[in-house]
C-alpha cells in the first residue's frame, strides 16, 4: 500500500515538467501550458516546492557551466516513482467517481 500523500497540483505540475530539465522560467511555463492556463506558479511558490523537492530527492539540481545563473533541474528516479503514484491515485478518483455517478458528466 503506498503512503505517499497526496501532491498538491502545482507540486504534480513541477515534477511533470521536470521530466525533461529546465530550469525555474521554464517550469512556469511548461506547467501554465500544461495545465491550459490554470497554474501559475509565482517564483516564491516555484522555488519553495523546490527547495522541498530537492530535499525529498525527487528532483535534482543538473551540473551546468560555472558562470550560469540560471540552475536546471530533472527529476529523479524516485521523482518519477512519486508521479506514477499520484497518477495511479488519481486515477483511482476518476473511477470511483465514474461507478458513483455512474458515467454521468
Amino acid at each position: 500500500m503506498n503512503t505517499q500523500a497526496a501532491l498538491t497540483e502545482a507540486v504534480y505540475y513541477i515534477l511533470l515538467s521536470l521530466v525533461t530539465p529546465r530550469h525555474g522560467y521554464g517550469i512556469m511555463q511548461e506547467a501554465e501550458r500544461m495545465s491550459s492556463g490554470r497554474v501559475k506558479l509565482a517564483a516564491g511558490t516555484l522555488y519553495g516546492a523546490i527547495n522541498g523537492l530537492l530535499e525529498k530527492g525527487w528532483i535534482r539540481a543538473v551540473p551546468g557551466a560555472e558562470d550560469s545563473r540560471r540552475k536546471e533541474y530533472a527529476l529523479t528516479d524516485s521523482g518519477r516513482e512519486a508521479l506514477i503514484n499520484e497518477l495511479d491515485r488519481l486515477r483511482e478518483l476518476v473511477t470511483n467517481g465514474e461507478i458513483v455517478l455512474g458515467g454521468e458528466e
